[in-house]
Order: C-alpha cells, then sequence, then structure tokens
C-alpha cells in the first residue's frame, strides 16, 4: 500500500522548552497539516493517548470523509479538539468554574457540553451536547490555533476495532488519509489506548462520567474531591 505524505513531530507530548530542531520539525507538521485540513481533508495526528483522524469541524465534506473512513454511524457523535479554554466558550455552554477546566485541561480528558449554534449544524446532527478536547501535545494545540477554528477528532481505527499507539496499526486507513503525522510511539502501555475520559459536565454542580478512559480516577477526584461536584452515575 502506498504510504501518503508524512510530516515528523517530537515524540513528547508536551514541549515546555523545544529545543530549535524541535521548533523546526513543528513548524513544518504545522505548515503542511493546516494546508490539508483547509482543503477538507482528513489527516492522522498524534495525541497524548491514542492516534486520531482529523479534519475541520466546520467542513462539512471532511465530516463526511470522517465517518465514512471510520465506517461510523453518523448517528454516533464526534468530538472536537481546541487549542485553549477559552475555545470552550465559543463552542459550548459552560456551567462549570474556569478552575474546574484548567485543573482538567490540558490533558486526557473529552469534556461535554451542551452545544452552541457556532459549531457546525452538520457535525452531531442529532445531538445537543459536543465533547471538547484539549490534549495535552504541543502540535495538536498548536494545530487547532493555527486554524482558528474547531478540528473534528475521532480515534484512528475503524469503529469497534483496537484504538492505535503507532502509524502502522492503522495502515489499513493510509489510503485513505492525505498525511500521516509521525509523533512516534505513543504509550508503551495498554491503559493509553482506553483514550481520552469522557465526562458530561452540562449540569451544574453535577458530572457524569461517559467513558472511564486512562484519567479516570484522576478525573473524579479532581470533580468530586477538590470541587466537591456530585457524581451522577450511569444507570446499572
Amino acid at each position: 500500500m502506498e504510504k501518503p505524505r508524512v510530516v515528523r513531530v517530537p515524540d513528547r507530548c508536551e514541549l515546555q522548552h523545544p529545543t530549535a530542531e524541535e521548533e523546526k520539525d513543528l513548524g513544518v507538521a504545522l505548515e503542511t497539516a493546516v494546508c490539508s485540513l483547509k482543503k477538507g481533508s482528513v489527516i492522522a495526528v498524534p495525541t497524548d493517548t491514542i492516534y486520531g483522524i482529523a479534519g475541520l469541524a466546520q467542513n462539512n465534506e471532511a465530516i463526511q470523509r470522517i465517518y465514512n473512513i471510520k465506517n461510523r454511524s453518523c448517528t454516533k457523535p464526534i468530538a472536537i479538539s481546541v487549542g485553549e479554554i477559552d475555545d470552550l466558550y465559543k463552542w459550548s455552554k459552560v456551567v462549570v468554574s474556569r478552575e474546574v477546566l484548567e485543573d482538567l485541561l490540558p490533558g486526557p480528558v473529552t469534556v461535554v457540553g451542551e452545544r452552541t449554534k457556532d459549531l457546525n449544524p452538520l457535525l452531531n446532527p442529532d445531538h445537543h451536547l459536543v465533547g471538547i478536547r484539549i490534549p495535552d501535545h504541543t502540535f495538536m494545540r498548536r494545530l487547532a490555533q493555527a486554524c482558528d477554528g474547531p478540528i473534528a477528532l475521532t480515534s484512528a481505527n475503524r469503529s469497534s476495532a483496537q484504538s492505535t499507539l503507532t502509524l502502522d496499526e492503522f495502515e489499513y486507513l493510509w489510503s485513505q488519509l492525505d498525511l500521516l503525522v509521525d509523533g512516534g510511539i505513543l504509550s508503551d502501555t495498554d491503559k493509553a489506548r482506553l483514550g481520552s475520559t469522557v465526562v458530561d459536565l452540562s449540569q451544574q454542580g453535577q458530572f457524569r462520567i461517559i467513558r472511564e478512559g486512562s484519567a479516570y480516577k484522576r478525573t473524579v477526584d479532581i470533580l468530586k474531591n477538590l470541587h466537591q461536584m456530585e457524581e451522577i452515575l450511569q444507570p446499572s
């Protein structure tokens, strides 16, 4: 199978003080990825948990391509990825304090809230809620900032297949992708394959874990113990 274009980013998720070489690699990757996304293409990206496939959330063609690649029903929602906490206020109706968001993000957590009218109505059209991520990954945060809009982000695998920690693990999707952003091996443990912890924060003073994911204990501890929020348990 012919491999799509590949650009490399540093292996470390969050670069506090990137070297000149790392900044150069990030710059090349960002310029290439932004160009691809703005054409309506779908690309593969590394995150702080697993590899994902991404397209511009406000681009209808990109959204449809993601569903086709995933072989996924359009009734199953897709999350969006943004660069800063301020972005959550544009795309969702935030009912928790900013301190709560700052304790959870950036990180392996998807925060779910009521969507605003600014979000593409063809993204998750049957859902009034939207999941939002800020991955603890320099490339992903800068990518959202450079695109000046939300990025639709879902795992780089077909629906019900195992999530992926290397590019080779989703080789079967390469032919449908315009670009591979290579972040190396994302983890050497299967815990990362659980993906982000998904938590519903759409109700004031309450939270509900939708998916335990890789940061379940930390998320519950922050919300329940640090911020004294009430946990609403899933029906058994």
